[in-house]
């Protein structure tokens, strides 16, 4: 396996990182980008740099060094939700009209797409059971949906004869918004007798539906690993500034060992991480291989940022529990990925099913 990046993806990430770093650069300046509308502000930016266009012309590894760099500032921007997810999934599925009305204008930051897919008390299963299509309307609720109230283009799964079918909806929906803790906004949408307009030919879109899943998991991944660096960096220069009983808290080697133990998990992440982006990257990996090493990924998410969540609030005392000081906007930020890419029983429950698919554990070996 090649782990290295070249000049040219190295160049992205400088790029990247610089556009970023000077929108977001304090937690102040985030909060504040938040709590505005729309609650991001570097959106168009990146679109002329080109970056909202990398999933519809790069491979899976420039779409994850761009999201670990949205990751370490915790920008707010939808990139996932929006161009990953719902914009993958337009252009994988929508038919060459679809395709050639919408994808540019995401690309270049004229359309807001977001996927509306989960449903209350479904966990985190892709087939549509309670909203329904007929008769080209939509009827049934969505929640939660994040950023529903900025977009401009629902993608929505319904139940159809046959399976989970995709649509188009632009208006004729109910919001009704919340604050989530990470600054995010989410929506709980309702849909009665809601216009919709199939994605690609209709029928069943289901498989597509988790594909587009899977490779948005390996994407947040990255962006929670970015996020899981720089927590571990802000708690290590704390403990190596703030002073306790004459000394600097890196003395006490009870916290030291805590600190490496928050490195140890980083790493193990990072590799998991690293892997399931190759495996997407490769073009001979199946579906299949994608959404296992998405569950690998998803699972490291979850046991390494709570770890590391957790650890650096603790490291940090009183001041870590602050919405003044960053490394609780971190740690939020962090668990919130773990919930959106689904929780460990999830995860394990899918690599579980398919223990005895094969017996080679590396896809691409």
């Amino acid at each position: 396996m090649e782990f290295t990046i070249d000049t040219e993806q190295q160049s992205l990430v400088q790029a990247v990182r610089g556009l970023v770093g000077k929108t977001y650069d304090s937690s102040e300046a985030r909060r504040a980008v938040t709590k505005a509308e729309p609650g991001f502000a570097a959106w168009d930016q990146l679109a002329e740099m080109g970056v909202l266009s990398l999933p519809f012309e790069a491979t899976a590894a420039e779409v994850s060094l761009a999201a670990e760099e949205l990751g370490r500032v915790i920008a707010p921007d939808p990139f996932v939700e929006s161009i990953v997810l719902a914009g993958g999934l337009i252009n994988s599925v929508g038919t060459d009209e679809q395709k050639s009305e919408l994808v540019d204008a995401i690309a270049e930051g004229q359309t807001l797409p977001v996927l509306a897919w989960l449903e209350p008390n479904r966990g985190w299963s892709a087939q549509a059971v309670s909203v329904t299509y007929s008769d080209g309307k939509l009827n049934g609720v969505k929640s939660t949906v994040v950023q529903a109230d900025r977009a401009d283009l629902l993608v929505v799964s319904a139940a159809v004869d046959g399976g989970t079918g995709l649509f188009l909806v632009t208006d004729g929906y109910a919001t009704e918004t919340e604050r989530t803790h990470d600054g995010s906004r989410a929506a709980t949408v309702t849909f009665s007798d809601t216009p919709a307009v199939a994605l690609g030919d209709g029928g069943d879109a289901l498989a597509a539906l988790e594909h587009a899943l899977n490779l948005a998991r390996i994407a947040y991944a990255h962006e929670a690993l970015g996020a899981m660096a720089v927590a571990l960096d802000i708690t290590v220069g704390y403990l190596k500034t703030r002073k306790q009983f004459g000394v600097t808290l890196n003395k006490f080697q009870a916290l030291t060992f805590r600190a490496a133990d928050m490195y140890v998990e980083l790493e193990l992440a990072r590799s998991a991480i690293t892997w399931a982006t190759i495996v997407a990257a490769d073009e001979g990996s199946t579906p299949e291989d994608v959404a296992a090493a998405a569950s690998h990924a998803a699972l490291q998410v979850a046991r390494a940022g709570r770890h590391i969540a957790l650890d650096a609030i603790q490291l940090h005392g009183g001041i870590g529990m602050t919405a003044e000081y960053s490394v609780g906007h971190y740690a939020s930020r962090i668990l919130a990925i773990g919930q959106m890419i689904g929780d460990e029983t999830f995860h394990l429950d899918r690599l579980a099913a398919r223990i005895d698919d094969h017996t080679v554990l590396d896809p691409i070996g």
